[in-house]
Formats: structure tokens, sequence, C-alpha cells
């Protein structure tokens, strides 16, 4: 696993953030000089990182279409296990399921949520269930949950799912461990709607490694396509595509260094000719990562590489999310003058725009996707600052 990743307090820290406090006495003039250009922010919530709320959100979000959102944090709750949660259209959250641990629930839920028509949730935690290697877990509408798999880990299965999972017509559900497996680099699974798992493939190091903090994307034909921020010839992370007969295919290995990215994370976005676009964490010309484009060809396609300065991001590792016109939102850990993180548009030109800039208050370190609905808002968490420290929910207007 990258060595920028510290585990500080029991939590994964970007080493960006370091710096953090040394700048905070700039960030309320930097905030109001950037007021008059901004899109409208609007705080949801903020986690009180207590028994009856969760804390740490890495993930994004997803939403029902009628405004509600739904997430994970990674900790908080009773047992401080993590919680599954609803945040309306007006910022009350609740509370839909607190993970227990042990043998019997998961632990640690790491990623984002998928849903089905009725409104069930679906997702994964990296730890916990019969063999402590993590689950596949389903959430009624009533808050109540199921555990639909238990990882047995060692070679024959995976564990550690810490990406999230997305649903197929016919209820199966398709998601990455970071661990196990044949060769200990990682599987790809898939677990149908009785519960039972099958493992599509088995990362061997030279096809991508440990996919982490990572989903799928699911086309038409029902082939998966996905990265690994480690694995391939230069060992600096792949995009894949895995068929539906389950062969699979490298179509980009990142060369990292100054002309190409490192650490691609997130899920691919993709487009109605076949183009994948994503984010990259590290590498690019200034090696604080970049947004790339692979055509249906896979020839690679740079277009953007963050600085870190003011005006522009650092460290993306949520992916994108793609609009009608072509134009891509997402967010940075860091960058800019706070630091803090920040949500970008990167228009179909070339052009990036920072749409908002955290403050601490508002939000720090923003890790995972962020989701846009049918009217351009934007929807995201952030995994530290807030009112209490362990994050929030937040939402950028159009």
């Amino acid at each position: 696993m990258r060595q920028h990743r510290n585990w500080i307090s029991g939590t994964w820290l970007r080493a960006a953030s370091v710096s953090l406090a040394l700048i905070g006495l700039l960030v309320p003039i930097l905030a109001a000089a950037r007021l008059a250009r901004a899109r409208t922010f609007t705080l949801l919530h903020s986690f009180a990182g207590n028994e009856k709320d969760g804390a740490y959100p890495y993930a994004g979000l997803i939403s029902d279409g009628t405004g509600n959102l739904y997430g994970t944090t990674q900790y908080g709750g009773s047992f401080n296990y993590g919680v599954v949660f609803k945040v309306n259209t007006s910022g009350k959250e609740t509370v839909l399921h607190t993970f227990k641990g042990g043998v019997a629930d998961g632990a640690y839920p790491f990623a984002s949520l998928s849903r089905d028509a009725t409104g069930n949730l679906y997702g994964t935690a990296a730890y916990g269930g019969s063999s402590g290697n993590g689950v596949v877990f389903k959430v009624s509408t009533s808050g109540q949950e199921t555990v639909l798999y238990s990882f047995a880990g060692g070679t024959t299965d995976g564990c550690n799912p810490y990406g999230g999972v997305i649903r197929d017509a016919a209820g199966n559900l398709y998601g990455t461990t970071e661990f196990c497996g044949t060769s200990g680099y990682g599987t790809v699974f898939r677990v149908d709607a009785k519960g039972s798992e099958t493992v599509v493939h088995n990362f061997a190091g030279t096809d991508g490694a440990h996919p982490l903090w990572t989903s799928l994307r699911l086309d038409a034909s029902g082939n998966l396509y996905g990265v690994t921020p480690e694995g391939g010839t230069s060992n600096e992370g792949v995009v894949y595509e895995l068929t539906s007969s389950g062969t699979l295919t490298v179509l980009h290995n990142f060369a990292g260094g100054t002309a190409d990215g490192c650490s691609p994370l997130g899920a691919p976005a993709m487009d109605k000719t076949g183009n994948l676009y994503g984010t990259a964490e590290l590498c690019g010309s200034s090696r604080k990562g970049i947004v790339w484009k692979l055509n249906s060809d896979h020839t690679e396609t740079v277009l953007h590489n963050f600085n870190g300065l003011k005006e522009d991001g650092a460290y993306p590792g949520g992916g994108v999310t793609l609009d009608t016109q072509g134009n891509l939102y997402g967010d940075t850990e860091g960058g800019d003058a706070s630091g803090y993180g920040t949500v970008y548009e990167l228009k179909k030109n070339g052009t990036i725009t920072l749409l908002h800039s955290f403050t601490g208050q508002d939000g720090q370190l923003p890790f995972g996707n962020v989701s846009r609905d049918i009217a351009g808002n934007l929807y995201g968490t952030t995994f530290a600052g807030g009112r209490a420290g362990y994050g929030t929910v937040w939402k950028v207007g159009p």
C-alpha cells in the first residue's frame, strides 16, 4: 500500500493533511475572496461522532431520486464500527443501521452504497463477519440489516472489501476485495440474490493489484470496468475491463512519473461512446494527481494535471462524475490556498474551475466521489472537519 497514507489513531489520513493546521489562519481571508465566484455551498450535516451518529465518512453518496441522500461512515454509532445513514432534503440525518462487528455483522464500511428499485441499500464493510474478513450487506427500507455474504479470505476467496458494490438487472452484486485470493492481490467477486458468492477474477499483480477505495462500472453488455492503484507493468496501477464471460484485459498501464498518473482510485465514468474517465491520486507533472481519459481504442489522454496551488486542487481520490455535455466533476483532498480540499469542474474544453474550497468548518479532506442530480446540484462528503471534526455532508448548487 502506498506509503503516503499514514495510520493515525486508527484512521487512514493523507500525508498531505499534515500541513493543514499550519495555514489555518489564512482560511477566513481566502474564503471571503472566493465567495463572489463560487457556487452556493450548503453544509447539510456535520457528524457528531458519538453513539447516536456516525464519524468519518470516507465514500460519496447516492440519491433515491427525491433528494434523499444515503451513505456510510467508517466509525461512529453505538459500537464505533460505523453506520449507514440517510440525509433528507432539509439536512435532517437518520442513522439507518449501526454496525455491531463480530461474527454476526460487518465493521468499518468505507464504500458508497447501491440501491434497488424498491429502496433497499447494498454495500460492504471491510471487516467483521464470520471470518473477520468483511461482508456484503443489505439494509431494507425499514432499516433491517442482513449480512448477505461473509468473506472467507485465504487463497480461495477475497478479503477486506474496501470498495462498494454495483447491482445488475438480475440482482447480482459485483465488487472487489483488496487482499486474499489466489495470489493475495485481491479479487473481483459476484454475490447473487441468494447470497452465493463467486470469485470472478483473482488479480495476479501484472494485471492489477489491491483494488482499494474503488467501485466498478457496468456497461449495457454486462462488462465490468475498474482500476487498481497498484500492479501492471510499472506497478503504478491499471485500468481494466472484465467481460461478462470472465476475461480480464488491461486497458491501460499507468506509467507514473511526471508524464502520467499513478495510484488510480474511484469508479471509472463512461460516456455514450464508451470512453472512460477517472482520476489518479498521484504523479503527473506536479506529482499531485491527474484527471485521465481513455478512448475506446485504449489511448490515454491526461486531461488535467493538478498542481495544488491557488485555484487548483491536489490528490484527487474519488474519480469523476460526467454530465450530458461532457463536463467532469470531482473533488480533491488538498489544494488551493487553504489545503483543506476542493470541489472542481473540468469542462470539456479543458478549463478547470474550483466550485468550492473547504475551510475546515465546512469540511476537510473530501475523499469520496461527487454525485450530481438532474438540476446540476453536486453532493458529497468530507472525511473530517465540520462542527465536531468528524466529517460532513455537503451540497454545491448549480
